[in-house]
């Protein structure tokens, strides 16, 4: 397991107990790096949408609870915020919670001479993705192709 999995999945253990508590759902932690910089970034949501203040709470405790474990090696800029409208879909939970909404597609390859796609997810398995792309026609597109997967929003 890459070192970045385990610091994503004990991030998520200790988040936990913070998010039951709060009546949160963590919708996701990733660890990357951007530039030269590491960020430990944790995704979290709730009925009704994630405030400032719930942000904050999540992250001054996640903060003490990751000082106290020292588990990252690396310096790293610890974040917590909402998924935003254009979440990106990663797990098969979002993929469930999303079945019947506008996504947009971004392939590592073409298909057809187009990288990118949009249509409705109608469906979703360990091998694939299907979306609507018009009236008539479905697309399916396999997980090992795809490089983002995430919903669309309107202004």
């Amino acid at each position: 397991m890459a070192k970045h999995d385990v610091y994503e999945k004990r991030t998520e253990k200790l988040l936990e107990p913070i998010i039951a508590e709060n009546n949160f759902e963590l919708y996701d932690v990733e660890y990357v790096k951007e530039g030269s910089n590491w960020y430990l970034r944790a995704y979290i949501d709730k009925e009704g949408g994630i405030n400032v203040d719930d942000c904050e709470l999540v992250s001054r405790e996640l903060s003490d609870l990751l000082d106290k474990e020292d588990f990252i090696p690396d310096a790293y800029i610890l974040e917590v915020s909402s998924p935003g409208l254009g979440r990106q879909l990663k797990k098969d939970k979002h993929f469930e919670r999303s079945i019947g909404e506008e996504v947009e597609v971004k392939l590592y390859k073409p298909i057809n001479k187009q990288k990118e796609w949009v249509g409705i997810l109608t469906s979703y398995n360990a091998d694939a993705l299907t979306i609507k792309i018009d009236e008539e026609n479905l697309m399916e597109i396999a997980r090992k192709d795809i490089a983002l997967v995430r919903l669309t929003f309107d202004f």
